[in-house]
């Protein structure tokens, strides 16, 4: 018997990240790139496959279990014979849904949980509560079992982030453990009650607190559907709630002149053909933007933690908001500045495929400066995109029409495109914002100018 350890291959910055479905079980026979188990970061869900063929004789982890680069997953007999006569290798196992992921125990209890039966849909329905229940009320710190709140890296950053003393909080996960919805109901519970533990004057009447929408039951006037928000709703909806909340947003609108660029890219279909690859307005408006971006370093930069520095960055990765059926997820194009725009295109391509098959790695998220989010495809005048903190500022893309221009005495066709850019006021102020958007006009106008 030739046995074979699968690990976690590399997943960028992440550790420890919690192993939200196990997708295979022993004696399944699988295949190279096969998923064996799904993961769940902070950003998205992702897919770990399979590094080698063979039948699975023991798995090493659990749901709920963390697990970082090189963690093994499970133990394969690879064994040329057994493998070759395994009938299951043509079509892969498929994942078996859970509805609700229980959270780990703490570090120390590592192998107990290792150890355990794998967790059933029946035991997560009776650790998770009902969305439509009121939040649990509070206890105070005399009342709470232990000593130190039991929580994990995220849910004390978020606890930073919104001044919530974890101490004060119960948690509602395994072994008491609070996560990060319990964050969210003890704000909610004091924003209700009035008062925030540590402050002297009350939140009532002050504008300081955020009411709570009531809970109503609509299906009182006709008939309704329950419909669970996808993983990635739930993970980006916090994300852009955040930022909402701590991003005094702005948003500049224009109107960018594309006909000759229009042109420019369709005399490059049968170059693209060659290629198989096709320049998409996408791929010209990644040029164009890195080019502003140049113009104005500000847009380039992030604020540092203390708020009183701004960081310049001197890369210029661009993300890309790509629509999937679970929602919007955003793949970084790294090194914009250093690629063609064929290169571009098929990178574009790639990510935005791998985005749509929940297959995009930890690594293809991070690091962008700036981000594009286009609806062109679909159809609007102009909306207002929520800025993907920690970037400033972000560009929003409507679909190009037809207009009647009025140039040299008369009234010509031509192909304006809408842009919408939400910026930080805290970084950028208007008048630094109508400009970047009338450079990048300028660009889109004539993208020979790039070469200047």
């Amino acid at each position: 018997m030739a046995l074979q350890a699968v690990t976690v291959p590399d997943i960028g910055d992440f550790k420890d990240v919690p192993i939200l479905e196990i997708l295979v079980k022993s004696g399944d026979s699988i295949t190279i790139d096969q998923s064996i188990i799904t993961l769940e970061s902070d950003k998205a869900t992702m897919e770990i496959p399979s590094s080698h063929v063979g039948i699975v004789q023991e798995i090493k982890v659990a749901v709920g279990d963390k697990v970082s680069a090189g963690s093994v997953i499970l133990i394969l007999d690879t064994t040329t014979e057994i493998v070759a006569a395994a009938p299951s290798m043509v079509e892969p196992v498929k994942a078996a849904t859970i509805p609700s992921l229980p959270t780990p125990l703490a570090p120390s209890s590592k192998d107990a949980v290792r150890n355990a039966p794998a967790a059933t849909p029946s035991m997560m329905t009776d650790l998770r509560r009902p969305k439509n229940l009121p939040p649990p009320p509070l206890q105070s710190v005399a009342e709470q079992p232990f000593t130190k709140p039991h929580a994990g890296p995220a849910v004390r950053h978020l606890a930073r982030e919104l001044g919530v003393d974890l101490a004060r909080v119960k948690g509602s996960g395994r072994h008491n453990r609070i996560l990060k919805a319990d964050v969210h109901d003890f704000v909610k519970q004091v924003m209700n009650e009035g008062s925030v533990p540590g402050l002297a004057l009350p939140l009532t009447g002050g504008g300081m607190g955020i009411p709570e929408i009531p809970a109503i039951d609509f299906s009182k006037f006709g008939d309704i559907e329950i419909r669970p928000l996808s993983r990635i709703q739930k993970l980006s909806g916090a994300s852009l709630h955040r930022s909402w909340l701590n991003i005094p947003h702005v948003t500049q609108f224009d109107q960018a002149d594309i006909t000759e660029l229009e042109q420019f890219r369709r005399d490059l279909a049968a170059e693209s053909e060659k290629r198989q690859v096709k320049v998409t307005l996408l791929s010209l408006l990644l040029k164009a933007g890195v080019a502003a971006l140049k113009e104005f370093p500000t847009f380039n930069a992030s604020l540092d933690s203390s708020k009183e520095n701004l960081i310049l960055k001197k890369y210029y990765h661009i993300g890309v908001a790509v629509d999937t059926p679970d929602g919007l997820v955003v793949p970084v194009i790294k090194d914009v500045a250093n690629q063609g725009l064929f290169e571009l295109a098929m990178h574009l391509r790639d990510l935005s495929q791998k985005a749509r098959d929940k297959k995009l790695s930890p690594h293809e998220m991070q690091g962008a400066c700036f981000t594009i989010s286009s609806l062109g495809g679909i159809g609007g005048t102009a909306f207002t995109p929520i800025i993907n903190a920690p970037e400033v500022a972000i560009l929003g893309v409507s679909r190009a029409q037809m207009q009647p221009v009025y140039q040299h005495g008369e009234l010509v066709p031509r192909l304006i495109l809408p842009l919408s850019l939400s910026y930080d006021h805290r970084v950028i102020d208007g008048a630094l914002a109508a400009r970047f958007t009338q450079y990048l006009c300028f660009i889109l106008a004539d993208v020979r100018r790039l070469l200047l």
